[in-house]
C-alpha cells in the first residue's frame, strides 16, 4: 500500500477506480476511519431471498442498504456520487453459479432488473485494531487478506444457501481477548471473530495452520507464537450464489477489493 493511496479520500478512491486509474493490490489500509463495503448485484427476482438471508445470518452478512432496480447509484447516506459498476476497483462475474472471470467494470452486464446490496466489511474494524496496536498481518507485509470456506452452514433464505467464508488475521494468544474487544463493536462489520487456534479451524472444516493456502484473497504469515485468529467474511453471498447455482449472471466485488463509502466506521457500530 502506497502512502499516496492511504492519503486518499473515499470519492479520491471511487473517482479512481471509476476512471481505471487505481493500482492498488487490495483496499485494506485505505481511507482509515471510513466503512469499506462487499458488494452483490443479483436479479430484483431474488432480491427478497438476499435480504432475508442477511437478516437470518447478521454476522457473516450485516446488511448496509440497497440499491433500486436498474439504478446503480446507492443510497446518499452511504456515499455521495458513487456508481457500483464502476467504483470498485475489480469485480466477479458469475454465470449460472460459476465463476467466470475478474473485470474492471461491470457496465455491460448491469440490468434493468441488477439489484445491489452492500454488505459490511471486516476491513473497517482495521484502523481500531491498528490503534490499539495489533497490525493486521496483510497490511504489514502489503497482501490482501486470506480468506476461506467454511463447514458452518448459513441459515438458507428461499434460494440462496451455502456455507460461511472467514478471514483470517494471526496474532499471539495473550492478545486475543483484547483483539475480541476491539472488534466486537463493529456489528455491521462482523463484529468480533468467530473462531481461533487449531480448536476453532477444526469446528470451522480449515486445515492450513500457516495461511498459505487460502481460497480466496492471498497467502498470510503465521509466525511462531501467533495462532490464525477468523472473523466472518462479507464473501460469504458469493459464496453463497456458487452453491445455489444461481442461473444467469451475478456480480459481485472481487475479494479484497472493496467499495469505499462515506460512511464512518462509528456508523457500523453499537
Amino acid at each position: 500500500m502506497t502512502v499516496a493511496a492511504t492519503a486518499l479520500s473515499p470519492y479520491d478512491v471511487r473517482l479512481a477506480c471509476r476512471n481505471g486509474t487505481w493500482k492498488e493490490a487490495s483496499t485494506a489500509g485505505v481511507c482509515e476511519g471510513y466503512v469499506q463495503a462487499n458488494l452483490i448485484i443479483l436479479p430484483e427476482r431474488h432480491a427478497a431471498d438476499f435480504r432475508a438471508l442477511c437478516a437470518r445470518n447478521p454476522v457473516p452478512c450485516p446488511l448496509l442498504g440497497e440499491t433500486k432496480p436498474g439504478d446503480p447509484t446507492i443510497p446518499s447516506h452511504l456515499a455521495n456520487d458513487c456508481d457500483i459498476r464502476t467504483d470498485a476497483p475489480r469485480y466477479n462475474v458469475y454465470r449460472n453459479g460459476k465463476f467466470v472471470e475478474t473485470k474492471r467494470d461491470i457496465k455491460d452486464e448491469w440490468k434493468e432488473d441488477s439489484v445491489g446490496f452492500l454488505v459490511g466489511c471486516s476491513f473497517s474494524f482495521e484502523a481500531a485494531l491498528v490503534k490499539g496496536g495489533y497490525m493486521p498481518r496483510q497490511i504489514e507485509i502489503k497482501r490482501n487478506v486470506p480468506m476461506y470456506k467454511t463447514k458452518v452452514p448459513l441459515c438458507a433464505a428461499g434460494a440462496l444457501t451455502g456455507n460461511m467464508v472467514v478471514s483470517m488475521r494471526p496474532y499471539p494468544p495473550s492478545a486475543i481477548e483484547t483483539v475480541r474487544d476491539l472488534t466486537r463493536p463493529f456489528i455491521r462489520a462482523h463484529g468480533e471473530p468467530v473462531a481461533w487456534g487449531s480448536e476453532g479451524a477444526a469446528a470451522l472444516g480449515i486445515d492450513d495452520p500457516t495461511g498459505a493456502n487460502p481460497d480466496f484473497g492471498e497467502a498470510s504469515e503465521v509466525r511462531e507464537g501467533e495462532v490464525p485468529v477468523y472473523w466472518a467474511c462479507g464473501v460469504t453471498p458469493q459464496s453463497v450464489v456458487m452453491a445455489s447455482k444461481i442461473e444467469g449472471v451475478v456480480l459481485g466485488h472481487a475479494p479484497g477489493h472493496m467499495l469505499v463509502l462515506d460512511m464512518r466506521d462509528e456508523d457500523v457500530c453499537k
